[in-house]
C-alpha cells in the first residue's frame, strides 16, 4: 500500500536530566493547528511551574504547516530544532511539547539545542512511527459456511478482515490496495455465490 505520509504511533512522553535541567517531553498525533494548540494547553496546564514549555507541530501530508516557540528559551534554541528534527525524520501530524525544569547550570546556545532535539527525540521513539496509507474499505455480510474460507483466502491474497461482527449473518470490514479491488470484489462474488446478503459498502480511507 502506498504510504501518503509517516506520523506517530500514539501519545506518548519521554524524560531526561541534562545538567540537573529536567527535560519532559510529550508527543501526539495530531491532524490541525487547533488540535496541537489544545494539546500545547493540556501540557501547559500540567506543568504550571515549569520555566519553560516549548511547543512546536508540523502538520499536513507535505509537511505544509511547520511552527515552534522558544518560548523564554534564547532564539532558535528550542522550538525549531524540535522542528527541524521531525522535518528530518520525515514524521507529520505531529505535535510535541517539551518542558524544562531549570537546574542551575547554563547549557549554552549548543547545549539548548541537543537538549531539546535529544528530549523530542526520546518522546519520538517512545511513541514508534505509523505510516499512514490509502487503502479501499469494503463492508459486507456473508454467511457463516463461507468465514473458514475468507479466513483462508486471507492469508494468499492481498486483502485483511480488519473486523468481524457476529449475528444472523457474519458481517465483515476488508481492506486492501486501491489497485486490488478487481481481485477483492472476485473473490468475495465467488465466495458467495452471486448472491450478496447486503450489497457491499465501499469506500476509500487512510489507515
Amino acid at each position: 500500500m502506498a504510504v501518503l505520509y509517516t506520523t506517530v504511533e500514539k501519545e506518548a512522553a519521554a524524560e531526561q536530566t541534562i545538567e540537573r535541567s529536567r527535560f519532559i517531553a510529550y508527543i501526539k498525533p495530531v491532524t490541525s493547528r487547533e488540535e496541537a494548540e489544545a494539546f500545547f494547553e493540556w501540557v501547559n496546564e500540567r506543568h504550571r511551574d515549569a520555566r519553560h514549555c516549548v511547543p512546536a507541530f508540523v502538520i499536513g501530508d507535505k509537511m505544509q504547516l511547520q511552527w515552534a516557540s522558544d518560548n523564554g528559551e534564547p532564539q532558535g534554541t528550542a522550538g525549531a530544532p524540535i522542528v527541524q528534527l521531525l522535518v528530518k525524520e520525515g514524521i507529520t501530524n505531529v505535535a510535541v511539547g517539551v518542558i524544562r525544569y531549570f537546574g542551575g547550570i547554563k547549557l549554552g546556545t549548543g547545549g539548548l539545542v541537543r537538549a531539546y532535539s535529544s528530549s523530542a527525540r526520546l518522546a519520538l521513539e517512545a511513541a514508534g512511527r505509523h505510516d499512514v496509507r490509502e487503502v479501499t474499505e469494503l463492508r459486507t455480510e456473508i454467511p457463516y459456511s463461507s468465514l473458514g474460507k475468507l479466513q483462508n483466502n486471507e492469508k494468499n491474497m492481498p486483502f485483511e478482515i480488519a473486523e468481524t461482527g457476529f449475528a444472523e449473518n457474519v458481517s465483515v470490514t476488508l481492506r486492501y490496495e486501491p489497485e486490488d479491488a478487481g481481485a477483492v470484489v472476485g473473490m468475495l462474488t465467488d465466495l458467495v455465490g452471486g448472491k450478496w446478503i447486503r450489497e457491499p459498502e465501499i469506500r476509500q480511507t487512510t489507515a
